[in-house]
């Protein structure tokens, strides 16, 4: 299949520039929809058409107050955040985007484990020593089992767990780890070697990612999988491994989610890991410099590991909220905005010191932001004029912070057809802090939607650039990435590090506050004092996209030698054989 062409510079910049809402007003409020919780308290503002730092702020103040209690799936926090959703695409006049429904069901299992009957012991050259559920270390099971009992389970290092055959590198070459439990480093080979001619260098591929990992570890047959916690490794500190990892768990049930399961799954701190290579007789740097080789061959420890983990496991479901506004001409073909409306709940009913102090994890960056991003852009394209020719499609998913389940669940059971889904245009965890010179794409270089973005960038007088922090592996960690897998382009972009007043450093700084002030903590909490001109302009750079893409007839492609091309070319020639 050849490169699908690009709609002339010339409509792409005057897209850009005709970015302010036309004159159509929004269509009145209607009744909540069937399955909306009537309960929830109505939003008192009044929204303007154009794309504006006022409404982007009422929606995100909304929901990330402590009334939507951290937006846990399957909790009160889901049927008021389901019902505010719904309530403001019905406000719009936007149709239904699943049928004749505005919810996708999603089923799911809810896993919890119970710190006072979980006991995790590694027996370390004969010596015993129990670890402190949550200091030390954290364990789960996708299994749904009530116990999970592994008595005296063998511990091996098998250094990053990675099988690519395509790069020639196999950490479980000539191994049978059946019945024994894998203790894996997180990130690639090369990241922490910083040797560039291993996989990516510095920049994380999936190969690095903890999902893949323990997927890899159950494909082998292992009975359960460690992974070593390192800040730089994983880009975030042990207190978000905590947070993230204790209290309710949820997976999508085994029927709907192929991937292989371990028994137990968890993480070590770096402090055990080294006690625990040490009384094997081992040198935990020593094994980081040895997994960054061509030629690892993992190693056997002195060392078993029991676990008694009981949980409590019941099947529940929760909901993606899809919205879509009818194309004038081709209304099959869609443009999807997207974003997870998902967080972390209230953590108050665990006790512990979380129970007198602030126990909700409101999620006002991670993802109120990208949930109110979605209700401007759409906002703007209801009052577009033209109205757009293809439709576009708005989408709130569910259980990102578990794995990316809802955007999985519904590639899987798409409302539009992946094939005739021109675009994926991602918002998570926009920028509060000031216009940038920049506009960040991560993984950059990947698609022709950066061709686009880059015309629209323009004409705001900003450039495109990389991620700051590739090793950290965001491309892998949000939404998009089951699109990408799946081979619909997927565009991942939002305000940059230069800032107009301050700079790089500044913008840096302000970056790094909120991963380790704020990211998966209590206190990412909506804060009226934000700058919210750059995330306006991010906004109505990201909506010159979807008006472009809507506004024309181009199928943007993957570039030349992406991994992700031969999927979508494979789809597009049975599409065009089938007469699509």
């Amino acid at each position: 299949m050849s490169r699908i062409p690009l709609l002339p510079a010339t409509s792409m910049v005057a897209a850009a520039l005709v970015l302010a809402a036309c004159d159509r007003p929004a269509e009145p409020a209607t009744t909540p929809a069937a399955g909306a919780d009537a309960t929830a308290p109505a939003a008192t503002a009044e929204f303007e058409p154009s794309i504006n730092a006022g409404d982007f702020a009422a929606h995100v103040e909304r929901l990330a107050s402590d009334e939507f209690a951290g937006r846990a799936p399957g909790s009160v926090g889901e049927e008021k955040t389901v019902a505010y959703l719904v309530e403001q695409f019905e406000r719009l006049g936007l149709q239904p985007g699943n049928g004749d429904s505005y919810l996708q069901t999603v089923p799911m299992v809810e896993t919890t484990a119970d710190p006072a009957g979980t006991r995790m012991t590694l027996t370390i050259d004969g010596e015993p020593r129990e670890l402190e559920y949550g200091d030390e270390m954290v364990v789960g099971t996708r299994t749904g089992q009530a116990r999970i009992d592994i008595d005296d389970s063998p511990l091996v290092f098998v250094g990053y767990g990675v099988n690519a055959p395509e790069l020639g590198w196999n950490d479980y070459a000539g191994l049978d780890v059946k019945g024994k439990t894998v203790v894996i480093l997180i990130n690639d080979p090369g990241f922490h070697s910083q040797d560039a001619e291993l996989f990516e260098g510095k920049r994380m591929t999936y190969y690095g990612r903890w999902t893949y990992k323990y997927e890899e570890a159950a494909r082998q047959g292992a009975a359960a999988a460690l992974i070593v916690h390192d800040t730089a490794g994983a880009s975030y500190g042990w207190d978000v491994v905590e947070n993230s990892w204790t209290g309710p768990q949820f997976d999508l049930p085994a029927k709907d989610d192929p991937e292989p399961r371990l028994p137990a799954q968890g993480w070590l701190t770096a402090d055990v890991a080294r006690e625990l290579m040490a009384g094997s007789g081992q040198d935990l740097d020593a094994l980081y410099r040895a997994a960054n080789r061509k030629g690892f061959k993992a190693v056997e420890l002195d060392a078993t590991m029991s676990l008694e983990l009981a949980s409590t496991s019941s099947e529940k479901s929760s909901q993606n909220v899809i919205a879509r506004l009818p194309g004038s001409t081709r209304p099959d073909e869609a443009v999807i905005y997207m974003g997870h409306w998902d967080h972390l709940g209230d953590h108050g009913d665990e006790g512990g010191a979380d129970a007198a102090a602030d126990s909700i994890y409101n999620g006002a960056i991670d993802n109120a932001t990208g949930i109110a991003g979605i209700l401007e852009i759409a906002e703007a394209f209801v009052a577009q004029e033209p109205a757009p020719e293809r439709s576009v499609l708005f989408l709130a998913v569910t259980l990102e912070e578990s794995g990316l389940l809802g955007s999985k669940y519904y590639v899987a059971h798409p409302s539009v057809p992946l094939d005739q889904t021109v675009a994926v245009i991602n918002l998570d965890a926009m920028p509060v802090i000031g216009k940038t010179r920049d506009i960040t794409v991560v993984g950059l270089g990947n698609s022709e939607l950066e061709d686009v973005l880059r015309e629209v960038a323009t004409a705001q007088d900003r450039e495109l650039r990389a991620e700051a922090t590739p090793e950290s592996g965001f491309y892998f960690r949000s939404d998009h990435f089951n699109f990408a897998k799946a081979g619909v382009p997927a565009l991942y972009a939002k305000g940059g590090d230069e800032l107009v007043e301050g700079g790089s450093e500044a913008g840096k700084q302000a970056h790094l506050d909120y991963r380790d002030n704020r990211y998966h903590k209590p206190s990412d909490e909506f804060d009226p004092s934000w700058n919210m001109d750059g995330v306006v302009q991010d906004l109505e750079a990201l909506y010159g996209v979807g008006r472009v893409l809507a506004g024309g007839d181009a199928w943007p492609n993957w570039y030349e030698g992406n991994a992700f091309r031969a999927a979508r070319e494979k789809m597009m020639s049975a599409r065009a054989e089938g007469g699509g």
